[in-house]
């Protein structure tokens, strides 16, 4: 791999990886006193994931060794461990409550633990694992909104947190992928929460957002409301769908369906200009077409309105709509589509802006756009823990922190 000697700084290196269903992307950070610095990215096409989760090892350990090498390349340093992603319609998010005693009439980092492990005392079934536990408030003696319980008198604790699950064999092949790679799995998170980092600002967090991140296996959905994470939703439609419409629809190669896309798609039919035609390639080597490019809106448009239409659906079935005075915010590679803000606010009936990655220093217009969001946020988590693990924790933090570290070790037993 592309690397010399190691330099001082690269003690702070964090590097997060987003193994997606269309590109897999690396990008590397140091962490400064300021916060994150990008210094490095590479990207590589994957061919061996369907909906967010691998179906191909060979074909997906290819495409991280070259994005990897790329990163390397660029930030001048080896990569050994990476913050990973993981989406997928197997991903299962809900909210839950636990309850105890205060036992000094004070609260202590033990109480917040045995809280937490109370409110993670759900039936589970075997082949699911808990990828993450985000708590959401503190309740003390019917006092509620609390952050940060510790110091604070009382007699009763309460926890409401979000609990998200996921698929164990989808989490232990992305495990399995970057350790073909030589590469160390620091953690494995939800590309939504890590996408969130990226492109969300405190106070929309605080007055309610949805953000919806479109990738090309899947929508991921993450709802925030008084600064937590209220409810997570996976829909099992993206950018590769828009790509297979527009194959079928035009009799066109997969490759050239999506150039078309990239380079002719609307979201809207209504912004194309009357008698506008395209060159449309042809399968099996007969000769190309020109058609109007009203044809390519007309298909792309219903795929788009459908994806928005499920998007509301998931947050008119959690009752969410009232608490979504930041609108909506949109992300991933897909949103890169002309009108995609204004078929959402038309479908959705709330505000709506494009998300792209802040929040970080160093190579940032390189990464300035939606494609980047989640890798840039798998970053950001993981420069979080880093700090986190040097200032030894707050106690909620080092309980998930052991418990992701304990998860992490049986993964790698079942993988080797």
């Amino acid at each position: 791999m592309a690397a010399g000697k190691r330099t001082p700084r690269r003690e702070n290196i964090v590097v997060g990886l987003d193994i997606g269903t269309t590109k897999i992307c690396a990008v590397v950070g140091e962490v400064t006193p300021e916060g994150v610095d990008i210094i490095g990215i590479g990207t590589a096409p994957s061919r061996g994931l369907r909906k967010g989760v691998v179906i191909n090892i060979e074909a997906t350990v290819a495409g991280i060794k070259k994005a990897v090498e790329e990163a390397e390349l660029m930030a001048g340093c080896e990569i050994h461990s990476v913050y990973a992603g993981i989406a997928g319609g197997h991903i299962r998010g809900f909210n839950s409550h636990g309850i105890v005693a205060v036992k000094d009439r004070e609260v202590t980092e033990a109480d917040v633990e045995r809280v937490i492990d109370a409110a993670k005392a759900v039936a589970i079934p075997v082949d699911r694992e808990v990828i993450h536990i985000l708590p959401q408030e503190f309740v003390i003696d019917d006092q509620d909104g609390i952050k940060e319980p510790l110091g604070m008198s009382g007699v009763r604790l309460e926890a409401k947190v979000h609990i998200v699950t996921g698929n164990v064999t989808s989490a232990q092949n992305i495990v399995k992928c970057a350790q073909r790679c030589a590469l160390n799995v620091s953690d494995i998170v939800l590309e939504q929460l890590a996408s969130s980092l990226a492109v969300l600002a405190e106070d929309e967090k605080e007055l309610g957002v949805a953000l919806v991140d479109i990738g090309g296996g899947t929508t991921d959905i993450a709802i925030f409301h008084g600064g937590a994470i209220q409810h997570t939703s996976v829909v099992a439609i993206g950018g590769q769908h828009m790509t297979n419409d527009i194959a079928v629809g035009l009799r066109t190669p997969q490759e050239e369906a999506e150039a078309i896309k990239k380079r002719w798609g609307v979201a809207s039919s209504k912004m194309i200009k009357p008698n506008e035609m395209i060159e449309v390639p042809s399968i099996g080597g007969r000769k190309s077409r020109e058609l109007n490019r009203q044809i390519l809106g007309d298909i792309l448009e219903p795929r788009v309105v459908e994806i928005f239409e499920l998007v509301q659906r998931e947050i008119e079935k959690m009752k969410l709509t009232e608490l979504l005075a930041s609108g909506v915010v949109l992300t991933g590679g897909s949103t890169l589509l002309p009108g995609m803000v204004e078929v959402a606010e038309e479908v959705i009936g709330l505000p709506v802006r494009m998300g792209v990655p802040r929040h970080v220093g160093g190579l940032v217009d390189v990464v300035k756009s939606p494609i980047y969001s989640t890798a840039v946020g798998l970053l950001m988590y993981g420069a979080q823990q880093e700090m986190a693990d040097r200032q030894h924790f707050r106690a909620r933090d080092e309980n998930i922190y052991t418990k992701v570290k304990k998860r992490m070790s049986a993964w790698l037993e079942d993988v080797l």
